[in-house]
């Protein structure tokens, strides 16, 4: 582990936290705009119009972030239908989410092995106020529950299913060794998220 993961691990400033939450909230609203502007060029305008500003402290900034995503998804939905508009926005969000994580792997210094990983995947969720577990089971597969998430409370169930690509895209910048897929989430009904990180087959 290098002292970069192990200082930042141990205790992270608020001012780098909210940098975190900026540099998500840029990469993930200029994906949505993108796939706005080649769908529904129309809806843009307004929607950047309806963004609140992202100031304040890490819960208003979520809040903000959330909204802003959700009025994305939303137009997204309505031009595409539900189905069309999930698979589009996961298939422009996983690159972004793994650009985040590689520059995430660089600056800390992550290591190969799964508990850098896991160190790293808690400060990048902190900026977002996400809580987890993390179960290690044979096979080299790890089995993550989220029993908070800030983001939970302000997001659709379709912003969810869209914005959590991004989060598997982190894991596979992180590690290209793993890979991430979230096959429960609360704003679906359950009280937890739910995600298998399995060793890929090389």
């Amino acid at each position: 582990m290098s002292l970069k993961l192990w200082v930042a691990s141990a205790w992270t400033p608020r001012r780098t936290l909210g940098e975190m939450l900026d540099s998500v909230a840029t990469g993930t609203m200029a994906a949505l705009d993108g796939l706005l502007e080649m769908q529904a060029p129309g809806r843009l305008g307004a929607v950047r119009g309806a963004d609140q500003p992202m100031d304040g402290n890490l819960e208003r900034r979520r809040a903000a972030m959330a909204s802003a995503h959700n009025a994305r998804v939303k137009a997204l939905v309505e031009a595409l239908g539900r189905d069309r508009a999930v698979e589009a926005g996961r298939k422009a969000l996983f690159p972004i989410g793994k650009r985040l994580g590689e520059e995430a792997r660089e600056r800390l210094g992550v290591g190969d092995g799964p508990d850098d990983l896991e160190r790293a995947a808690r400060i990048l969720y902190r900026a977002l106020g996400i809580d987890f577990t993390l179960e290690k089971r044979e096979g080299g597969t790890m089995l993550m529950r989220v029993h908070r998430c800030a983001l939970s409370h302000h997001y659709t169930e379709e912003s969810c299913l869209i914005l959590s690509a991004a989060d598997e895209g982190v894991v596979a910048g992180l590690n290209p060794r793993y890979a991430m897929r979230f096959d429960q989430r609360m704003t679906g009904g359950p009280a937890e998220c739910r995600a298998c990180i399995s060793e890929e087959k090389r």
